[in-house]
């Protein structure tokens, strides 16, 4: 908006014919002089204001247009986390039970890498041909391979182990094939007794390698004395001795070693293989390839003492997946043990969760101005945060003044955390603050800044 300025003598002109008196108009009766008078001032005052408005530089237009404006007042509100409920890990109610979780210390404590959780107890039980990985780990460490394809020595089976085969079938254990005079690799010979968990294998090659079933049954009291495995006795490489017994804990440390032989490792996840004599062998851990699982070994005596000693990779979506090591001690049958150790992993997964804590456009706080303008300030996406069980999430907000309080401006961050996990999600301005109209500035002089 322009205003024409008057020169000095323009105004003083306009003045001068302002104070004229005037003439009556012809045929009426002349204008009282003290009603002239009251007019001429008027003029005279109407005309000084009238030039103080238009004239004089810095008057009220000039300064209303150009005042500056107060900033937009904001106000914002308390953004609060939601609260996720807790995990449930479910344990069996029969027999006993135990987990240990590592890679999710920050989460769960230094602890869970220890055993976690258990149900059942921790007296010694029968472990059935669980037993045959202690026989593995007693049998490498005499005779250590050095890799996980390493074939290691070759054993050659005689009539002695040939006559292993009638003597197990008629004991109603698994068993393979072992021709008379036929040879196998160390490694394939390990292979045939944890996949398909054939007894006759596991004590050729413990007499193999020891000798006899006495030393090895030796040899395997002081490697159990040396691991403080004080838990765990073992009287035969197969586990068809009830007597074969051992604790959840010892289970769990048992679990460790073998996990940790890069042999054995490779063996107890393959799920089936095939060999020479024995021909095609099947993993009898039927979980292998779910919920991350590994291995490691299966057992039973018949029913209610079905077990299983397992490994998982389990992945609930942090940078690197868990390694999960449990056991599942006399369970009333296969099924049964599977359920539960599905059921405890599960537990575990769904524990770990995303939990949703802002929607994109959410408002957080708004601005406003005295002539009506208004915008909001809103989070600028979907946002969730992986959190474990009923972990506390905390929420923390930075806002700055706009600079132009323009739709899609950032003006700050959100951030969310739940245990080691955070996340941040922009905070933007919804909509424009547009300036004042003209007439506005005119007719509101006290909403105008200083």
């Amino acid at each position: 908006m322009t205003t024409q300025q008057q020169t000095p003598d323009e105004l003083a002109h306009l003045a001068e014919l302002m104070s004229r008196e005037e003439a009556p108009p012809t045929g009426r009766a002349p204008v009282d002089p003290a009603t002239r008078r009251r007019r001429r001032w008027g003029w005279i005052i109407a005309a000084i204001v009238l030039a103080v408005m238009l004239a004089v530089p810095g008057g009220y237009i000039g300064w209303a247009l150009n005042a500056p404006l107060a900033p937009p007042v904001v106000s914002s509100r308390t953004v609060t986390a939601p609260t996720p409920p807790p995990a449930a890990i479910t344990l069996p109610t029969e027999g006993a039970a135990a987990i240990s979780v590592s890679g999710a210390e920050e989460y769960l404590g230094t602890e869970a890498s220890g055993i976690w959780v258990t149900s059942g107890g921790d007296e010694p039980r029968s472990i059935a041909s669980i037993s045959k990985l202690v026989t593995a780990l007693v049998v490498l460490d005499a005779h250590p391979l050095a890799s996980a394809d390493d074939p290691g020595p070759t054993i050659t089976f005689d009539k002695a182990d040939h006559d292993l085969y009638d003597k197990y079938y008629v004991m109603g254990a698994t068993i393979a094939a072992m021709p008379t005079g036929s040879s196998m690799s160390l490694h394939d010979a390990l292979a045939t007794m944890l996949i398909p968990s054939a007894s006759n294998y596991a004590e050729a090659v413990s007499t193999w390698a020891f000798g006899s079933q006495w030393a090895f049954a030796n040899a395997t009291r002081t490697w159990l004395a040396e691991h403080g495995l004080t838990g765990t006795a073992i009287v035969e490489p197969t586990g068809i001795s009830p007597r074969n017994t051992s604790t959840p804990t010892d289970l769990m440390a048992i679990a460790r070693l073998a996990a940790a032989n890069p042999a054995i490792a490779d063996i107890v996840a393959t799920p089936s293989l095939m060999l020479a004599g024995p021909g095609r062998i099947n993993n009898t851990n039927e979980l292998l390839g779910s919920h991350g699982i590994t291995g490691l070994k299966t057992g039973n005596l018949g029913p209610g003492t079905y077990s299983l000693l397992f490994t998982s990779s389990l992945d609930v979506g942090l940078d690197a997946p868990l390694g999960v090591t449990g056991v599942v001690l006399d369970a009333a049958s296969r099924a049964a043990v599977d359920e539960h150790v599905v059921a405890m992993l599960d537990g575990i997964r769904d524990g770990f969760r995303a939990v949703p804590v802002a929607a994109g456009g959410e408002p957080v706080g708004s601005f406003s101005t005295p002539w009506g303008a208004k915008a909001q300030m809103v989070i600028s996406r979907d946002t969730s945060i992986l959190a474990w069980s009923d972990t506390p999430i905390t929420v923390s907000m930075e806002t700055t003044i706009p600079k132009e309080y323009r739709d899609g401006e950032v003006v700050g961050s959100i951030t969310w955390t739940a245990g080691p996990q955070t996340v941040t999600a922009d905070i933007v301005v919804k909509g424009t603050i547009e300036p004042p109209t003209d007439w506005w500035r005119l007719t509101h002089p006290a909403e105008l800044g200083g």
